[in-house]
């Protein structure tokens, strides 16, 4: 369990605007236990970076969670991996699910480009492929999530 990613949950709600605290009241925020039970079961995560223009960029992405550290596998020159370089605040949201069925967790964080031979082993190994040659590492420092009622936790 990740106390850590707990703590940053907590903190971030506890600075949250009234609207965002209507929205994710205290009764659907996954607990410690849950949020990363979700977050370890799940593989991907749709992330967004910002541009040099300010425009946004959305993709699909893979990740492998390390406590409060999201480590995301990519090209080098990718458009993700450009963005970042510019602009570093990075956005992942994970959810699945539908309705009254659904769960989201929204993270939020600086990312920054870390070689492969800078990179543990073993989150290495959880995301094989010859394709990568960079990885993006996100330290969450605002989380938020949401389960509803029917969701499966």
């Amino acid at each position: 369990m990740s106390e850590r990613l707990d703590t940053i949950q907590t903190r971030t709600f506890a600075r949250s605007s009234k609207a965002t605290a209507a929205s994710f009241g205290p009764e659907t925020r996954l607990t410690a236990e849950e949020l990363c039970s979700y977050l370890d079961r799940r593989v991907f995560a749709v992330v967004g970076t910002a541009r040099p223009d300010g425009r946004p960029h959305a993709a699909m992405t893979s990740y492998v969670r390390r406590d409060d550290v999201f480590w995301l596998p990519c090209v080098a020159g990718s458009v993700r991996a450009r963005n970042i370089r510019a602009q570093p605040w990075t956005s992942l949201v994970v959810a699945e699910g539908d309705r009254g069925e659904h769960i989201v967790v929204s993270i939020e964080g600086n990312g920054e480009i870390v070689e492969t031979d800078d990179v543990p082993d073993d989150v290495r190994g959880e995301a094989p492929g010859d394709w990568i040659d960079a990885w993006i590492r996100v330290r969450a420092e605002r989380v938020l999530s949401y389960g509803a009622k029917d969701a499966v936790r």
